[in-house]
């Protein structure tokens, strides 16, 4: 298991001025960073990539889709472009800096919906786009790891019934999903029945408390996400999701409003010791 954090925790765009703080990640024993790739140019996440490596640490990514304008699920051609060509940005970040897993929801626009779940069209349009990116993924040394959102955030993806059906449908071996507690601790009867229907296509595992603060001190029930996650065989990307007082980029979608955490020091030691002992007692 390599235990990273999203570093959304820190802000919606990582610069300079929040180095201290992921020096302060990798002192406390982190293996690897998501860093959110919202938006900027590939030769700033160049950039950002060579500082985590030379703190030792590995790099990951999330990132969205970020208006209706560019969605990629569209059935105007127009509209569906501008989503393929923001795909091809976001692989052109996640190459720049180095990413080893490439995750969120990269499928539809957080917080837009159309009235109705996903059309036959619009799954037939994201499985073309995702097994586009998945080959250029391949190709690249890294894998994708496309996230489920609640119900209240999308319509797309909510639950690991539709998830695993959409990587069937996608049917490479660099794409899978992004298997998040938090939303799944909505939308799931059980968790560790979802984890087991999704299997080895889970790539990457956020571990997000109910009220999306410190991992342990809520109700989901880790012990039994990690004991499932386990037994599918899962070894690879765990990372703590805890958000700040607010993403600009994410806060209108996600309703974040206040801090979930009292600071930095209590989230990234609080947690990073919970979960190494979790999941060595899972």
């Amino acid at each position: 298991m390599k235990l990273g954090i999203n570093l959304l925790c820190l802000g919606g765009h990582i610069d300079e001025s929040h180095l201290p703080q992921i020096e302060r990640l990798a002192e406390i024993g982190f293996d690897h960073v998501e860093v959110p790739v919202m938006r900027g140019r590939p030769d700033h996440y160049a950039w950002l990539g060579d500082r985590l490596g030379d703190l030792g640490l590995g790099r990951a990514q999330t990132s969205i889709i970020p208006e209706p304008s560019a969605n990629p699920l569209s059935g105007d051609p127009a509209i569906r472009q501008r989503g393929l060509d923001h795909l091809d940005w976001i692989q052109d970040c996640a190459e720049a800096l180095g990413s080893e897993t490439v995750g969120g929801p990269f499928h539809a626009p957080i917080g837009h919906f159309t009235g109705q779940g996903p059309t036959e069209e619009e799954i037939a349009n994201g499985v073309d786009a995702h097994r586009a990116m998945a080959e250029r993924a391949a190709r690249g040394g890294y894998i994708l790891a496309l996230e489920h959102l609640n119900r209240f955030e999308t319509y797309f993806l909510n639950t690991m019934e539709q998830a695993r059906a959409y990587a069937d449908r996608v049917d490479h071996p660099a794409f899978g999903i992004m298997y998040d507690t938090f939303h799944a601790n909505i939308e799931e009867l059980n968790q560790g029945d979802a984890i087991r229907h999704l299997g080895d296509k889970m790539h990457v595992l956020h571990v997000s408390e109910n009220d999306r603060g410190i991992p342990g001190r809520g109700q989901v029930d880790f012990t039994a996400v990690f004991r499932a996650a386990k037994a599918t065989g899962f070894d690879g990307h765990v990372v703590v999701e805890a958000f700040g007082a607010g993403v600009p980029e994410l806060a209108a979608a996600t309703r974040v409003w206040r801090p979930l955490f009292p600071d930095f020091e209590t989230l990234f030691t609080e947690a990073h010791d919970f979960i190494r002992a979790t999941w060595e007692a899972a």
